[in-house]
């Protein structure tokens, strides 16, 4: 090929390499991508080798010498040169002397080729990320010119990017799979959970008949209730309901995430962000592009990420953590929270503008102690879901046991119902569910209303389950929040860590 074709013919390999980032198989993109950099550097073998921990592995190779490396790996720690390469990320070619006194050739043990062979390095790097390495080897015994070597490495930079776009599609299209199977498990349960017009509650089925309305459009959604309520269910069935349901589903529970890790989780990073930043990565919104996310306990985030989130539904942009770069997201919010937002408006906690943006269509899930008739049915099915779990099924509640289901103030409302039906399950011998396998902690309402000591007050609980109990009680009145101020363990003046922990051991929920 002439010089002056050159140009020409490189620029619309780009243009390729960059379409097929899109469509192509990862493998497919990285053999033609091999198949064009020929035109720059000729070579009797091409490889690609990918980073796995403190390995290089080859993960494509062409040319007429590719059948002999093809499953060949590298310990970076015997190739400084390689590790330099991927460290400065430039190019280089590796004369005769470099083979003698370096650390030797990639290939040595797997091919015969002679000394002073035509050898060069090619770092793939993208978004502050490095991702392996490109090898180009001839067996004659030249070195290739620093011209060609310049070329190879503008090109190695952008097939570094069009991996990058690859890698990051693909693991969108794995997470997408991964969110359809468990949306689909998760039929039934949402069901449990009264979001479905099977409901015996007038309310309920009022509410899922809104919900539906709303789910065909992209607005926004704010779904207010006590904890436990069942909120993240019905945000996964307004997904299920929209035109967006084969796209992601991403939540983020706001009060679970350290405040000094947030906008990281929603925005992303770049490397060396911050401390621990080793690498890049994607946040909520990137993964959630073209689907739904659900910010569970909103009422949570900083005035700070509030002020960005806001611009984000504005403008649809953002820009990850350390970056300057503009990031276009299309993606459906949902919100959640048990926090009174007009309040913590007042209480300058919250932004008003914010609040005007989420609150355009909201929804508000009633507590379990105004639906009580749907207890059979929402027993049954739950009972149902666990079977799966743990294999016992035909497990069933009696009049009886509904009857004393009926009797509790039910604080941590569906969520809570979930756990007293699991308890129940593990100490009854039988499949049938009466009064006695039901055992509450707190208070339970008389058949008047007023609330009353349960019939089994005089049987003293252990330390553990008088602990488990108090965890619980603070848990409700934080609506599960651990971290920061007013979290549970500033109320129990412990760490969060010591919380957690000593909720693991006690076995109880996040409420």
């Amino acid at each position: 090929m002439s010089p002056p074709d050159l140009p020409t013919a490189l620029a619309a390999d780009l243009r390729s390499l960059v379409d097929l980032a899109g469509d192509a198989a990862l493998d497919d993109l990285l053999r033609r991508g091999l198949d064009w950099v020929g035109r720059l550097a000729p070579y009797d073998l091409a490889t690609i080798f990918t980073v796995h921990d403190q390995a290089l592995v080859v993960r494509a190779a062409r040319g007429r010498l590719a059948g002999e490396v093809r499953g060949h790996s590298l310990d970076l720690a015997d190739f400084p040169t390689l590790r330099e390469a991927l460290e400065t990320r430039r190019a280089r070619a590796f004369t005769e002397d470099d083979h003698r006194h370096g650390d030797g050739d990639p290939f040595d043990g797997v091919l015969d080729l002679p000394p002073g062979h035509a050898c060069m390095v090619v770092p793939l790097h993208a978004a502050g990320r490095s991702l392996g390495i490109m090898t180009l080897d001839r067996t004659t015994c030249e070195t290739y010119s620093q011209q060609v070597v310049e070329l190879v490495e503008t090109y190695g930079q952008i097939l570094g990017l069009a991996l990058e776009n690859a890698e990051q599609r693909l693991a969108l299209e794995r997470l997408r799979q991964q969110e359809q199977q468990h949306a689909r498990q998760q039929d039934a349960d949402a069901e449990v959970h009264g979001v479905l017009e099977r409901s015996q509650s007038p309310e309920v089925r009022a509410l899922s008949a809104r919900a539906r309305q709303v789910a065909v459009t992209d607005t926004p959604v704010l779904l207010l209730g006590e904890t436990g309520t069942g909120k993240e269910r019905m945000a996964r069935a307004i997904h299920r309901w929209s035109a967006r349901a084969d796209r992601p589903f991403i939540a983020l529970n706001c009060a679970a995430i350290p405040t000094n890790l947030l906008e990281s989780e929603l925005f992303g990073h770049t490397r060396g962000a911050f401390t621990g930043a080793t690498q890049g990565r994607a946040g909520r919104f990137q993964l959630a592009h073209g689907g739904t996310l659900l910010l569970d306990e909103i009422g949570e985030l900083t005035v700070d990420v509030q002020a960005k989130l806001l611009r984000v539904l504005q403008e649809g942009t953002l820009e990850p953590v350390g970056s300057d770069r503009t990031v276009t997201v299309d993606v459906r919010i949902l919100a959640a929270t048990h926090v009174d937002l007009e309040q913590a408006i007042a209480e300058r906690r919250f932004r008003e503008d914010l609040y005007y943006r989420l609150h355009v269509f909201p929804l508000r899930l009633p507590p379990l102690r105004d639906r009580l008739e749907d207890l059979p049915q929402l027993c049954a099915a739950m009972l149902a879901e666990h079977s799966q779990r743990t294999g016992r099924r035909g497990m069933h509640v009696t009049e009886a046991g509904l009857a004393r289901l009926r009797e509790h103030t039910w604080p941590g409302n569906l969520r809570e119902l979930a756990n007293a039906l699991e308890r129940a399950t593990i100490v009854s011998a039988g499949q049938l569910l009466g009064p006695d396998a039901f055992e509450f902690a707190g208070r339970v309402a008389s058949p008047k209303g007023q609330v009353a000591a349960p019939p089994d007050e005089a049987r003293p609980l252990t330390l553990a389950a008088t602990q488990a109990a108090h965890i619980q009680r603070v848990l409700l009145r934080t609506g599960g929040r651990i971290y920061g101020p007013g979290g549970a363990a500033e109320l129990l003046a412990v760490k969060p860590s010591t919380l957690q922990s000593k909720m693991k051991k006690l076995g109880v929920p996040r409420a």
